[in-house]
């Protein structure tokens, strides 16, 4: 992903940019950096003193020699470069991101390397690479300057002040400082790693001491070529300051060399130019390869140990908050580059600041998806750090190789077998796979060679290799003929396949392979090192890439391609949707789902998706172009794989021939630069004085050739672009509109990538928070609205219309993502860090002030006793109060979660469940004062007109129905209380006998509960049994009123307040209706009406209930209001009630619901079924006695049985013999049961076993023959009409396909 997004204009042409030089300017002379100013009046903010005030002032306190001082851009070449402006204070902090850094004789000063990016508004990106030296200081200002800080430090010192010792370090780290602050301190004494645990309090004296002050050289080039950069500014340093062998050239010469002649390889190319010293080749990826990656992969991994950068590159694709924490700054760049090289062909579309300067640490409290780098002090604890927020924080510490990972993330799949192909191919170039390197303290031999890198393994054979070099006494410079020789044999092609022919017959031509050996090239150690680290990088990349492909090989399928054009799709961008989602992860194996499911919803895969899209009518993004062929090379070898549903693991095929061709990259040099030259500078100009980097002559710099192949190869496609645009500018002139529109819809989603560096005034900081709390609430806005979309979606799908497009996996995503960003919003701009959950911590503040207030006003018990004579006398159970704090105590009573984070996700669950989370979030921030004591005053919590949209997107959620707490945590204890209704107007609400009750959900039951006599209501406690679906009901039939006439059975969870109700409306008792002491109700979930405390305080619009599944009336609610429904209803009604189960079964299994509403609820398989049986039946009272389908069943069986003895169904064929045995048997086994489930309760559970084993269709045919048919059926009976049968069967045999499983409340007590 390295640099290719500049390939616009002249950049992809010159392979450097720019070379800078900062450092201390004398003329202005010490300068305190703007850090301590910026934290006082941050500080100052926070704690509501005047911030101006409070800015000024020195501080005193800390030796000078530890204290920071600006550092400026001392010079750069050239002044300016047309497609790539100079950012002066991005390179300036980032080039020095602690400011100048004084030493004396008496401390080391080793040269360090470090580099850096910048990434620009349209997210393309330039690379610096810095070399840092101590130079004397020569100016007696400066020295005096230092001297006076030293001495005012010194009687500041002495002045006693106990308590700033002893108090100051551990306020750092408790909570009642700000967290900046504690950053602060632990990053304020930061020195070169290779010093500091050495470094004592130093003192310092002009007459003395000789003072040093860090001096950078930074060249800033479009590619990331570490390696060569690296040894250029390194050659560069060593010509300043070796005593002996001095540069042939003057310095400038070498500049003006790699700024202006020194072309960028082409692609699938390498390319050789010249430093002081030595030749430097560098290579670039074919245009079909993986894009650019000089940095050494293999120190990140031996740094965090393989599993560990696995689990880091997972939170990086699913767009976590990424600290990357390390005493060494180029070893930051080398992780944060490393990690965002391997997500090809995907791109990190956030906040990317590889090394956050310490004037850029209030950036951390930014609540938006971020990959950072923050430099350590050596010795410094984690726990000594304290971060605005981490709950949806990765946390590495590379130098420990330790890391912290947020709560509750899925795994990358096939992590195992990933993880051990990754330590193969790091083994094979004889790295060890599973520990990380120890740390090392880093020296270079001799203080002449700058080696900052950390040490991996291999590290110290080159760096003795390299002593060896500079001991030579030619210290690498070659005789001129011999160069020219070999340099001339080398590029001759005649020669070279004369070579290879000799090769092969086993004859060597002795001139050129002396030649070789001899003159080998003075770098070779140091060229095998990167030999073997670009094969390795490769290598790695390519496994990485390899999983992509096989997880994404079909991903084409699933894109949405519904614009006719791009200006129409760019318009309407926001409101499509390009990728479905849902036939996507439906495609995918199981294991692959927790992980899948959350990575395509973020704005990586987002941008991914885009690009494919808009491919179509611009050229391919050159990642998407590279993947792409990719996926199509890998279908040439197998057509659409079968393997792809499976999740078995797929290794890289490609490892040896990718390395391969780098090697014979690197091997056969394609192209020579020009070699550097004197320049056109007078006589004396280019001296300088050895030990200190002189200005260079910017006359000569700030202008390259005119004459050069390649600059003209440019300017030639540069104003081919320009005329192109000229053209489209005359075409388009009125299209200013719509050019509008493209860019605000090519910059949808993308957030800010870098703060900016340029200005840090408060007004700065203030406006990059404002774009903060925009991006937030934008976010807010699309969330909802996806989760919306998605939810009605589905009920849409539940009413018969269109595909399901959500599946729960999706749901509880989605949900997820939601508890993320109101953690963020929470963290925003957070005063006072407490615990890792930002909104539980406000939760509990919040909780701890009402506690209070209760205990004044607590509630007089008495006030429940009227509500319960109420129940007693009305259809509704006692309303459950509306409570944050009741929530609260809910959620701190469940022993399952330990965490803050966790308490702080599962509220928003419970609150959104209870469709409470809008109305909860407004009672939290109303009180102000509190609100105000917690964040700071540009917190988005603190923005009115933000906030109040926030809960407004917020309580469009309520719309939709979640389970999202019921049906995660399954297994918490959850209070319940069942009120039973009887029919009042009867008053036999008075029984003698002993009910009892049991309540059944889809994840168990209550168990049998005896119910204290004449008492209605009662409360219990069980294990969560999710959503409720049936109530057994019954008595004893004791004592004299023993009958009993119920309504209904309410039943609440009194945590999320689900209210179920369970119609009855019938007698139980013997010798009453149909002789029935228990009954089997199935329930149906209760809508809240706007109760009157929640319509009170949110003025929520009244709940509209979706259309439950079917919208006709049903033929129970018709018959039951003495409608008497006609043969074709009664026929659709069986057809419905067979389509539902069918529809039941095609649901994913977790998202089924319950089959026991579709077999004996409303609506369902029985109810169809006694209508049928209903229909013509010859029920008049005969002998005032009621007759029941159950007495017909139970004659059928009886006339077979005793047909059976006489032998009159001997003829009838063996299988027919059997069905009737079989229907005997099951009707007999009802009968027998212990179960007083009446006539209507048998003839239920008959159909339910009848559709469970598949004999229904075979039971039917011999009722419907039995000669008793004539007797008890009119002859308009649907039973007796043979087509009418027939279809009946069809429909029932088609369950034959669906393994239907009956709940244990339906079954008890039968064995069958």
């Amino acid at each position: 992903m390295s640099g290719i997004s500049s390939a616009s204009g002249a950049a992809p042409c010159r392979f450097a940019h720019y070379f800078a030089i900062c450092g201390i300017d004398t003329e202005t002379g010490l300068e305190p950096d703007e850090l301590a100013a910026l934290y006082r009046w941050l500080e100052a903010d926070r704690q509501g003193v005047d911030p101006d005030t409070a800015a000024t002032g020195e501080n005193f306190e800390q030796s000078p020699l530890k204290r920071t001082f600006k550092s400026k851009v001392l010079a750069r070449y050239p002044e300016n470069v047309e497609w790539n402006p100079f950012d002066q204070d991005a390179v300036n902090m980032l080039c020095m991101p602690k400011g100048l850094s004084f030493r004396t004789q008496a401390e080391a000063r080793e040269p360090l390397f470090h580099s850096f990016i910048i990434t620009r508004e349209d997210g393309s990106r330039t690379y610096g690479f810095v070399h840092t030296f101590y130079e004397e200081v020569t100016s007696p200002q400066i020295c005096s300057a230092m001297q006076t800080l030293y001495q005012m430090h010194q009687a500041e010192s002495v002045t006693p002040n106990p308590t700033t010792s002893t108090t100051d370090p551990p306020s750092s780290s408790s909570s009642s400082s700000s967290s900046m602050d504690s950053l602060a301190s632990s990053l304020d004494e930061v020195d070169s790693p290779t010093s500091s645990s050495s470094r004592k309090p130093v003192g310092y004296d002009s007459s003395r001491d000789t003072l040093y002050v860090s001096k950078a050289l930074c060249l800033i080039t479009p590619m990331p070529f570490m390696h060569a950069c690296r040894r250029f500014l390194s050659q560069l340093h060593r010509a300043v300051t070796a005593e002996s062998a001095p540069p042939p050239l003057p310095l400038e010469s070498y500049v003006h060399n790699i700024l202006y002649e020194v072309p960028l390889p082409a692609p699938g190319r390498s390319l050789k130019f010249h430093g002081v010293y030595e030749p430097i080749v560098c290579q670039r990826p074919g245009l079909g390869e993986l894009p650019l990656a000089d940095f050494p992969l293999a120190e990140t991994f031996t740094l965090l140990g393989v599993e560990n950068l696995v689990q880091v590159f997972t939170c990086t694709l699913l767009e976590m908050q990424i600290l990357l924490y390390s005493s060494d700054y180029q070893r930051l760049m080398t992780a944060a580059e490393g990690i965002t090289t391997l997500l090809f062909p995907f791109q990190w579309q956030h906040v990317y600041v590889p090394i956050l300067p310490a004037s850029l640490l209030h950036f951390l409290d930014a609540p938006v998806p971020y990959l950072m780098g923050l430099q350590s002090k050596e010795g410094t604890d984690r726990s000594t750090l304290e971060l605005p927020q981490e709950a949806n924080l990765c946390f590495v510490d590379i130098d420990n190789h330790y890391i912290e990972l947020p709560e509750d993330f899925p795994h990358f799949p096939n992590k195992a077998e990933f993880v051990k192909e990754l330590s193969e191919v790091l083994v094979s170039f004889g790295i060890p796979a599973n520990t990380g390197a120890p740390p090392r303290t880093r020296k270079s031999p001799g203080g002449s060679t700058p080696s900052s890198a950390p040490s991996t393994p291999g590290r110290e054979r080159k760096t003795f290799a390299l002593k060896e070099l500079e001991d030579d006494g030619r210290n690498g410079n070659l005789a001129a003929n011999e160069l020219a020789v070999l340099e001339l044999l080398q590029g001759n092609a005649t020669l070279e396949r004369l070579q290879a022919l000799t090769r092969r017959t086993g004859v060597t031509v002795a001139r050129v392979d002396a030649l070789r050996a001899g003159v080998k090239a003075p770098g070779t150690q140091a060229d095998e090192e990167e030999l073997r680290n670009a094969k390795l990088n490769v290598q790695l990349r390519e496994v990485f890439a390899g999983r992509f492909t096989a997880m994404f090989s079909d991903y084409e399928a699933f894109v949405i391609q519904s614009a006719p054009d791009l200006e129409a799709w760019l318009t309407n961008r926001e409101q499509m949707h390009n990728f479905d989602k849902a036939s996507f992860l439906s495609d995918q194996p199981e294991p692959y789902l927790p992980f899948l499911s959350h990575f395509i919803e973020t704005q990586m895969f987002a941008t991914f998706i885009d690009n494919k899209i808009m491919s179509q009518w611009e050229d391919k993004e050159p990642l998407l172009r590279v993947f792409d062929a990719r996926i199509d090379k890998a279908r040439l070898y197998n057509v659409r794989a079968p393997s792809l549903r499976s999740s078995c693991y797929q290794r890289c095929s490609i490892l040896k021939e990718s390395a391969q061709t780098i090697e014979q990259r690197l091997m056969k040099i394609d192209h020579t630069a020009i070699h550097p030259h004197l320049l056109d500078m007078k006589i004396g100009q280019g001296k300088y004085q050895q030990g200190f980097f002189p200005k260079l002559q910017a006359d000569v710099l700030n202008t390259g050739p005119i004459n050069n192949k390649w600059s003209n190869r440019t300017a030639t496609a540069q104003r081919k672009k320009d005329r192109h645009r000229q053209q489209t500018e005359h075409l388009h002139l009125d299209n200013d509109l719509k050019e509008k529109y493209m860019q605000e819809a090519r910059s949808l989603g993308k957030n800010l990538r870098q703060p900016k560096l340029s200005d840090l005034s408060p007004a700065v900081i203030a406006q990059t928070n404002w774009k903060f709390v925009e991006g937030l609430l934008k976010e807010c806005r699309m969330k909802t609205k996806r989760m919306l979309v998605e939810k009605m979606g589905r009920e849409a799908v539940e009413l018969g219309h269109g595909e399901a497009n959500i599946t729960g996996l999706e749901e509880n995503t989605l949900i997820a993502s939601l508890c993320d960003l109101l953690e963020r919003i929470w963290s925003h701009g957070l005063q006072v860090k407490q615990g890792k959950s930002a909104l539980w911590s406000h939760l509990l503040h919040y909780h701890a002030r009402e506690e209070k207030m209760e205990q004044q006003q607590a509630e007089s018990p008495g006030s429940q006793v009227p509500e319960r004579r109420k129940s007693d006398s009305s259809v509704a159970m006692p309303s459950l109060r509306v409570s944050l704090m009741q929530d609260m105590r809910h959620i701190q009573s469940m022993s399952e979660i330990k965490t803050d984070v966790g308490r702080a996700r599962a509220w928003i669950r419970l609150s959104l469940e209870k469709k409470l989370l809008s109305q909860h979030l407004k009672q939290l921030l109303y009180r102000q004062g509190l609100t105000k004591k917690l964040y700071k005053r540009y917190a988005f919590l603190r923005c009115e007109e933000e906030k109040e949209q926030f809960l407004f997107h917020l309580l469009s959620l309520n719309t939709v129905d979640y389970f999202c707490f019921t049906s995660v945590f399954t297994t918490i204890m959850i209070p319940y209380r069942v009120v039973i209704l009887p029919i009042k107007k009867l008053s036999n609400t008075m029984t003698t006998s002993n009910p009892w009750v049991c309540v059944s959900g889809e994840l168990g039951d209550s168990g049998i509960m005896q119910t204290p006599k004449n008492v209605l209501e009662m409360s219990f406690d069980c294990q969560n049994l999710g959503k409720l679906t049936t109530v057994q009901l019954g008595h004893d039939n004791a004592g004299l009123l023993a009958k009993w006439l119920v309504d209904c059975v309410m039943v609440r969870n009194e945590i999320t307040g689900h209210t179920y109700r369970f119609p009855c409306g019938r007698w139980l008792g013997k010798g009453v209706d149909d002789g029935s002491l228990e009954r089997v109700l199935i329930g149906e979930l209760l809508l809240p009406t706007g109760e009157e405390d929640c319509g009170k305080s949110c003025r929520t619009p009244p709940l509209q209930r979706s259309p439950s599944q079917s919208r006709r009336i049903s033929i129970t609610a018709m018959s039951a209001r003495g409608y008497k429904p006609t043969s074709a209803q009664i026929q659709e009604a069986v057809g419905d009630a067979v389509t539902n189960i069918m529809k039941h079964f095609h649901k994913p299994e977790k998202e089924r619901g319950s089959l026991t509403v579709l077999l004996c609820g409303e609506s369902s398989l029985v109810s169809a079924l006694e209508h049928i049986f209903h229909h013509g039946f010859k029920s008049a009272r005969l002998f005032q006695k009621t007759v029941f389908v159950w007495d017909f069943v139970e004659k059928a069986v009886a006339y077979m049985e005793s047909a059976d003895q006489m032998g009159d169904l001997q003829e009838t064929a063996e299988p027919g013999g059997m069905t009737c045995q079989s229907l005997c048997h099951y009707v007999n086994a009802i009968n027998s049961t212990h179960r007083n489930i009446g006539k209507d309760g048998k003839f239920q559970l008959l159909v339910c076993l009848g559709a469970r084993d598949r004999l229904l269709p075979q039971w039917l045919p011999l009722l419907v023959e039995c000669p008793l048919i004539l007797r008890m059926y009119e002859d308009t009976a649907l039973l007796r009409d043979r087509t009418t049968v027939n279809g009946l069967i069809g429909a029932l045999e088609t369950l034959h396909h669906f393994p239907i499983t009956l709940e244990a409340s339906l079954v008890k007590g039968i064995d069958l």
